[in-house]
């Protein structure tokens, strides 16, 4: 357990970066971890609330927050409405996720 929080702790590299940037966002549900991944983001963690989920990942620096929160929304809402479409309703116009969301980066 020590070793894998170490590792975790590691900066990562690209070809012309040394980067640890770690995002929390809040607001997420369904099928988040396969779509971090398919950013070639790390999940942390992940924490299902009542009314959202909180998803703590590093990701590369090239994708800023803005853009990883709205592909996780658009990408997971589609998924989930494919499987669920009794989920559709007109109260939110087909909607499944509000325009808002938080995130907070940390670091050293």
């Amino acid at each position: 357990m020590e070793g894998e929080s170490l590792e975790r702790m590691r900066p990562r590299s690209t070809r012309y970066a040394k980067y640890w940037c770690g995002y929390h966002f809040a607001e997420f549900t369904g099928v988040v971890l396969n779509i971090l991944r398919e950013l070639e983001c790390e999940p942390l963690a992940l924490e299902v609330m009542p009314d959202h989920v909180h998803v703590f990942a590093l990701c590369p620096p090239r994708h800023s927050p803005a853009y990883v929160v709205n592909h996780l929304k658009g990408k997971s809402a589609r998924r989930i409405l494919q499987r669920f479409p009794e989920l559709r309703t007109r109260a939110t116009r087909e909607k499944l996720w509000s325009r808002s969301y938080f995130v907070a980066t940390i670091g050293d």
